[in-house]
């Protein structure tokens, strides 16, 4: 019989990982135990001091010089290079710019004007039913534009859809609810094989499992900088296109910062070469600077091994986490929503809540919570499909042994005290 998990081996693992010095590089508020950087990092400890030289100095200060005396104007492309060491892109390859929903209307926009091009039969945008919901609304803006259709499929059922009419599948690599990852590779290789594009939304895998573009052979990208980035709320996100689309087509937010020459000022558009296209406005300085500080924290990896050695870290707080769920909390009435096997996971583990009604799961979040513990909650149709779940996410650059043995104790104390059928629980905020 296996030995019960106890908090003393937790820590002995703690004492051991080579990683664990890199966690002087937050601010972690004392008392609670963050479980939800797959929905927004943490600060880095560099990040305030930063932003206030930015405010302070370089805007105080160097007001407009500061364009060009400090970086400014270059920080897309910047910040950008060091994204792309993380997710598996070349240098020029990849910019910071915009938003997640703005780049994907960006890339989807411009991938449903190649499709046509190459093949006017191509109507169809496919993605997965349970995708990240503005992804969705994105796509299917894009399609009433384009004269495209939106097609939503359970992820086992895309495979034999793509046929001659598809002509963009378009997929989270980490699903959002589940944690379930897809195999990058593997998945682009049917998109091709159909004669399909490739469009990848790495909003949670980027800085949290290794990612290879390149190698993968897909089409564009793009990515979130406020999770596992720990850019900070609302961070600008990025976007990647492989070199062989980068120049096909133009992107439909043609503004000055995409220009070929922004500062020549003529009243005509001429496109940037390469990625620099899928730029846009006035890139945003603050956010830009502290979203660096965030990249910059993950890349002081490199000389432990990086973005493996990362992963292998997470692997085990996630198998750890599901340990403890079976050995603590069987008979709670709780399940695994997310893949058992490591490879099919990603950062993250999800519970999902019994469908009879039996568990408030949003209350029993927001008890959690009150005892310091932070996952989040998200709520599904009910069904065995898509429960209620509640969401726990691994940040190895930060988040021990014991903080996972600590918010399990937490979570067996909640369910079994009842204490989340108070009223001050289950009365719904806005976020968790």
């Amino acid at each position: 019989m296996t030995e019960p998990i106890t908090r003393a081996a937790c820590a002995a693992r703690d004492a051991a990982d080579p990683l664990a010095p890199l966690r002087v590089q937050f601010t972690l508020p004392e008392g609670v135990n963050y479980l939800d950087g797959n929905s927004l990092g943490v600060l880095p400890a560099t990040t305030a001091a930063r932003v206030q030289e930015v405010v302070t100095a370089e805007w105080g200060q160097g007001l407009i010089r500061s364009w060009n005396s400090a970086g400014w104007i270059t920080l897309p492309q910047r910040v950008g290079d060091k994204i792309a060491r993380l997710v598996g892109a070349k240098p020029g390859e990849l910019v910071v710019a915009d938003s997640t929903s703005v780049n994907l209307f960006k890339v989807l926009s411009a991938t449903a004007q190649i499709a046509r091009a190459d093949d006017p039969r191509r109507t169809v945008i496919v993605s997965e039913r349970s995708n990240f919901p503005t992804d969705l609304y994105i796509a299917e803006s894009v399609a009433a534009q384009h004269g495209l259709t939106l097609e939503l499929l359970d992820i086992d059922a895309i495979p034999a859809r793509l046929g001659p009419d598809v002509a963009i599948l378009m997929l989270t690599q980490v699903n959002y609810r589940s944690g379930r990852m897809a195999d990058m590779a593997a998945v682009t290789a049917l998109a091709h094989a159909a004669g399909a594009l490739m469009l990848w939304d790495l909003a949670h895998s980027a800085g949290a499992v290794p990612v290879d573009l390149n190698a993968a052979n897909a089409d564009f990208a793009v990515g979130c900088g406020y999770k596992y980035l720990n850019g900070g709320p609302g961070a600008p996100a990025f976007v990647w296109a492989h070199p062989r689309h980068a120049d096909r087509f133009w992107q439909p937010l043609s503004g000055w910062m995409g220009h070929a020459a922004p500062f020549v000022f003529e009243p005509g558009y001429r496109p940037a070469p390469g990625i620099g296209r899928y730029l846009c406005g006035t890139p945003s300085v603050i956010g830009l600077s502290a979203l660096e500080c965030g990249v910059d924290s993950l890349l002081t990896a490199e000389p432990l091994g990086g973005m493996a050695a990362l992963r292998a870290k997470s692997v085990a707080l996630s198998e750890l986490f599901i340990a403890l769920v079976r050995e603590r909390l069987a008979g709670s009435g709780l399940t695994i929503h997310s893949p058992l096997d490591a490879g099919r996971r990603g950062s993250q583990v999800s519970l999902g809540v019994p469908t009879d009604g039996s568990i408030n799961g949003y209350a029993v979040m927001q008890a959690l919570i009150a005892r310091g513990v932070i996952g989040d909650y998200r709520a599904g149709d009910g069904s065995a499909a898509e429960p209620h779940l509640l969401r726990f996410g691994f940040t190895p650059l930060y988040t021990r042994f014991v903080d996972v043995f600590d918010a399990i104790e937490a979570l067996a104390a909640v369910l079994a005290s009842g204490e989340w059928q108070q009223p001050q629980f289950t009365h719904k905020g806005a976020v968790t």
